[in-house]
Parts: C-alpha cells; sequence; structure tokens
C-alpha cells in the first residue's frame, strides 16, 4: 500500500525520551491534528496554560504518515503528490492543501 499523509503534526524536540512516537522520532515527542494550530492548541492545553507559538522551543512543523512516520513539510509535499492527495508538487505543504 502507498504511503500518504494523515494528519497535520508538530514535533517538540525538548531531548527526552518518549515511547509510542512515529518509529523515526528517538527524542522528542509529536502532537497530531487536523491543523497545525490544532497541534499547538492541544500542546497550550496540556501544559494548563496559552503558550505564544514564539515561546514553543525547538519545534518542526510536518506531517504524519501512513507508515508512521513524521516528515517534514517538503517530503510531506512529495508523498502527498505521489499518492494523489494532491494535484500538483509542492515543496512546502499545508493542510489546507489536503483538505
Amino acid at each position: 500500500m502507498k504511503e500518504y499523509i494523515l494528519c497535520a503534526a508538530i514535533w517538540f524536540k525538548n531531548g527526552k525520551g518518549y515511547e509510542h512516537q512515529p518509529i523515526n522520532i528517538e527524542l522528542g515527542f509529536v502532537v497530531c491534528g487536523q491543523r497545525h494550530h490544532n497541534c499547538f492548541m492541544t500542546y497550550s492545553i496540556l501544559k494548563g496554560k496559552n503558550i505564544k507559538q514564539s515561546h514553543y522551543g525547538n519545534v518542526e512543523q510536518g506531517f504524519l504518515t501512513s507508515n508512521n512516520r513524521f516528515v517534514n513539510r517538503k517530503e510531506a509535499g512529495e508523498i502527498a503528490f505521489m499518492a494523489e492527495q494532491i494535484e500538483k508538487p509542492t515543496q512546502c505543504l499545508f493542510s489546507e492543501d489536503l483538505y
């Protein structure tokens, strides 16, 4: 089965190891959501405070794939195009491109 994009995801790179993360994430943790702002809001809710995006620390915006991999926006664009989720190639996928 061809790999495809499942949803938006943010990789919070805090240098700690966690269980049950995407298969290519050894340190830090990934929060998924329909859109990237949903991922940031979930993180803020879990932290118990409203955090401005500029104060999240070392993060990378990307996507979760059907193979349980976190990929950056560029690789996600390639995967989405190959999986026929988008009509034309892109170097920077946005969740709005998918749905």
